[in-house]
Order: structure tokens, then C-alpha cells, then sequence
């Protein structure tokens, strides 16, 4: 009885949001007709604002763009942004965080997710041929730094208990080492310790800070695996990747990687081939798995230790083979080509925000109030401080590139590397991603000698920028909310044309 009135008050809760946000969508609409009302220039503004248009906080830059001939360097056209709508040129922030903004994140992922596509299928200047590859999608974590709470489940689905013990012990500082509790997998609980006293943080902001190298080198032991396997059947093998790196809600980092075996032709070191087809996934699967296991290294010696501290892999290592044309997971484990790209770049726009905890970079009067003792998060970003205060008989720029990394990335508690890296020949580039929608932009705009002023034209004309940087974000309210409702039924418009394409009639 008590789980039905708890199904029956959370689906009223569902119907009330859902009420809440259709009511909240009808005013933004209305207000964004009043705001497209107000301006007499409202077509010229929504050309010129259109590659800013779904950004929260667009930069505001001021300046001359100059139009120059290529070939004989003669001016065609020199124009002042006093000249423009609202005197300014707009550029979107870029951030790739969707809790700082939005609509630039979703263009990161978008953007992730042609990437990682175009390495599994092809297209994007990648042959077709690559879906033909063995590939796996490999998942590393970190070590265990102390008990957590977690979201266990059995072989059923069913939520089980979070810690149970059939003898309760309780840790040096008192604390109970079991919980019987089902935590829910959105639970605030999980990921924090079970004693914040016993939990290493400092060991955690040093991995955290090496996760990195210690990617680096488990690539180099693979393609030592990879050598072997082309000993053995005298072939030409590479591997090719890209990854993602997720925060888990303890704070530490754990890495989702799409790795792709290549063939390879000693006279054409870019050509991406068909592997031997003695090769295949599982081979590659136990080259990965090999890997994982036997990197490890010692760090640099730090005067809170000075034989330096360990790094390694945590247990939880899972290669799983990617099967192209596949909506599911199947019953041997494979996952699809869309599944693995819609999740890889689903977590290239996240960061801490699961492991509770969201700042900017810290400076030494910000620091405190966000490393406060009687959290788990506060305790790390603590611990990355503390770890990363440079003593005074150590050189300062011998530091800066050292262990002096561990303040600079307190605000990612440690870690500092890309969210979003990949191999040389796995696909295209991110910035060839972007210059291909600033040519479409500029080719379809309405007025094209005022969109997108930023962007190089093609070889016959250059543009000479000379900009300054003049603030941050729209300049009114009702400009803010006219930019971003565009933007937003723009996505919605997008999003209904491929649900009618992809949808069998």
C-alpha cells in the first residue's frame, strides 16, 4: 500500500511539473513576441546575433573587420561594429559545461557526437570502410580511497542494500563500516563516505591529477599488445581513439574510450584500412584489458611523501565490443555504434556537478568558501590546495609545472586534463566541425555580409580583424530572452525534422 501512494504522488508530481513547464514556455513565447515587437530591426539583428543566438552569456567584441583581396591586397570592404546592430559583434562564450551555458554545451556535444560517429561509420572525411574495424568501448576507473555509499542492485534490477554486514563494525573515528539503506540511483547520498575522516582525499586529488599520464601509458603498453599481434601474423596493425573522462559522484574521474583497431600501410602512414581479419574485437578486448592491469607508476616525490604515491587502475575494467546496426544492448554483452556516441558525448558537457560541487577557477579569497571540512566535496578541494602550496625552498616555475597543478585544478578537484581528446586519424576535428557550420551559416545567411564577421572567407578575400573586447553577455533582457527562444525552437524544429525522418512510416 505504501509503494502504490508513493507511485501515485510521484506521477501527481510529474503531471504538476509538466503543467508548470508548458505554462512556463507559453509566457516565454508571449514575452518573446512583445521583445520581437519592440524591435524595428528585428530581422537584421536575428541574422547578425544567429551564431550567438542560443548562448547565455555571448562575448561582446568592438572593433573594425576589413575585408581584403587576396591576390592584390586591395580593400573591398571596411566596416566599424558602430555600423552593426547594437554596435557590437557577438560571439558565443563556448563553454562546454551545461550548467554554466546551455546552448553552447549542446553544440559541444552535437559536435562530440559527429565526431565519435564519424570514427565508427565513417563520413566527415573518414572512409566508410571503418565500420568494417574491430572496436571496444572501454570503461577504466579509479581506485577504491575509502567506502562510499552506492546504488547496488541484483541480477533482477531490484535495489538491494547499500552496505549490509552480518557483524557491524565501526571505523577508528566511530563511525558504523555498514548502511542497510536502498539508496535510489539519484540519492544525495551516494558517493559520499562513510567516514569523511577515514576517506583519502589527498590520495584522490593526486589521482585525480595523474589520470592523464596514467592514460598515456596504458595506450603505450597497448600498442605494445598490438605489436605482438602483428609479430604473430605478420601484419600491420594501429590503434586509433577517442575518450571521454566522467566525474563519479565520490569525485574521482573514470574514463569511457572508443578504441579502433586500424590497418595500416607503411607507405601511407594517414590511409585508415581494413585490419587483417584475423584480428578482431576480442583480441583487441584482451590487448585493453592487459593494459589496464599492469600500468601502473609512482609519482614524483612531494613533501607531504616523499617516496611519491602509486598509480593504478581500480578494479572495474570492462572492454565491451561496439556491433554497427544495432539498437540494444544484445545478450552477449555488444553494445550499438549510436548508444556509445550518444553516451560519450552526453558526458563531454559534464563535469563535477555529479560529485556536488560546481566553481569557476579559485583564487586564495575564494578558496574557503567552497573547501569546507564537513563535506566530502569541500574536503578534496581542500586537500588539492593544501597538496598544491608551494613550499618555500622549491623553485616557483618548477612547481607551477609540477604538483603546483593540484591549486590551479582545485576547482576540478585535481583534475586538469581534456574531457574530450581523441587520436590522430580516429576522425575529424572539432574545429573542422565548427568551420564547416560557420561556411554553411555564412552561405545560407540572409544577409551574409553580417554574419558570422569572425570567420575566414574563402582564398579569394581575407578578413582583418581588429577587435576588443567590450563585455559580456546581451545587452538587455528582452534581447536575451528573443536570442534564446529563437535558438531554442530552432533546436525543437531540428530535433521534429529527425524524429519524421528516423521514424518508420
Amino acid at each position: 500500500m505504501t509503494t502504490t501512494r508513493a507511485r501515485v504522488a510521484r506521477s501527481e508530481t510529474v503531471e504538476e511539473l509538466g503543467a508548470r513547464r508548458r505554462a512556463r514556455d507559453a509566457v516565454t513565447a508571449s514575452l518573446a513576441e512583445v521583445a520581437a515587437a519592440v524591435r524595428d530591426d528585428h530581422d537584421r539583428w536575428m541574422s547578425h546575433i544567429a551564431g550567438a543566438a542560443g548562448c547565455s552569456h555571448p562575448i561582446r567584441l568592438v572593433g573594425n573587420v576589413t575585408h581584403v583581396e587576396a591576390s592584390t591586397w586591395r580593400i573591398t570592404r571596411d566596416v566599424h561594429t558602430t555600423e552593426m546592430p547594437d554596435g557590437v559583434l557577438y560571439t558565443p562564450c563556448g563553454n562546454r559545461r551545461a550548467s554554466v551555458c546551455a546552448g553552447c554545451a549542446e553544440t559541444y556535444r552535437a559536435d562530440t557526437y559527429q565526431l565519435v560517429a564519424a570514427g565508427l561509420v565513417g563520413g566527415k572525411g573518414v572512409p566508410a570502410s571503418v565500420s568494417e574495424h574491430p572496436c571496444v568501448f572501454l570503461t577504466v576507473t579509479a581506485p577504491s580511497f575509502g567506502p562510499v555509499h552506492a546504488h547496488r542492485t541484483d541480477r533482477a534490477g531490484r535495489t538491494i542494500a547499500c552496505r549490509p554486514r552480518r557483524h557491524l563494525e565501526h571505523c577508528p573515528h566511530g563511525a558504523p563500516l555498514a548502511c542497510f539503506d536502498r539508496h535510489d540511483d539519484d540519492a544525495p547520498e551516494l558517493g559520499r563516505p562513510l567516514c569523511l575522516d577515514c576517506y583519502d582525499h589527498p590520495t584522490q586529488a593526486v589521482w585525480n591529477l595523474h589520470a592523464g599520464e596514467l592514460w598515456r601509458r596504458t595506450m603505450i603498453a597497448a600498442r605494445r599488445g598490438i605489436t605482438a599481434l602483428e609479430k604473430r601474423h605478420h601484419i600491420k596493425l594501429r590503434l586509433s581513439y577517442t575518450k571521454v573522462a566522467e566525474f563519479q559522484a565520490r569525485g574521482a574521474v573514470h574514463l569511457h574510450a572508443l578504441v579502433r583497431l586500424d590497418g595500416r600501410d607503411p607507405t601511407d602512414p594517414d590511409a585508415v584500412l581494413v585490419p587483417d581479419a584475423r584480428v578482431g574485437a576480442h583480441h583487441l578486448a584482451t590487448v585493453l584489458r592487459r593494459a589496464v592491469e599492469e600500468t601502473r607508476f609512482v609519482t614524483a616525490p612531494h613533501p607531504a611523501r616523499e617516496l611519491g604515491w602509486p598509480i593504478v587502475w581500480g578494479e572495474q575494467v570492462d572492454p565491451r565490443p561496439v556491433r554497427l546496426s544495432r539498437l540494444d544492448l544484445d545478450d552477449s554483452g555488444e553494445i550499438t555504434t549510436g548508444a556509445v556516441a550518444g553516451y560519450l558525448a552526453k558526458y563531454a558537457t559534464k563535469a563535477t556537478e555529479l560529485a556536488g560541487h560546481a566553481s569557476t577557477r579559485l583564487r586564495p579569497d575564494t578558496v574557503r568558501d567552497y573547501a569546507r571540512l564537513d563535506t566530502h566535496p569541500g574536503r578534496q578541494i581542500d586537500a588539492c590546495w593544501h597538496l598544491g602550496t608551494r613550499p618555500e625552498t622549491v623553485d616557483a616555475e618548477e612547481w607551477a609545472a609540477g604538483w603546483g597543478r593540484l591549486r590551479r585544478w582545485a576547482h576540478m578537484l585535481g583534475f586538469g586534463g581534456h574531457f574530450s581528446t581523441r587520436s590522430r586519424r580516429y576522425s575529424t576535428t572539432l574545429a573542422a566541425l565548427r568551420q564547416a557550420r560557420r561556411d554553411w551559416r555564412r552561405e545560407h545567411a540572409p544577409h551574409p555580409d553580417e554574419d558570422d564577421e569572425l570567420a575566414d572567407e574563402d582564398t579569394t578575400e581575407v578578413i582583418v580583424n581588429s577587435l576588443a573586447f567590450a563585455g559580456i553577455g546581451w545587452h538587455t533582457s528582452a534581447d536575451a530572452l528573443l536570442a534564446n527562444t529563437s535558438a531554442a525552437n530552432a533546436r525543437a524544429r531540428r530535433r521534429a525534422a529527425k524524429e519524421e525522418t528516423t521514424t518508420p512510416a
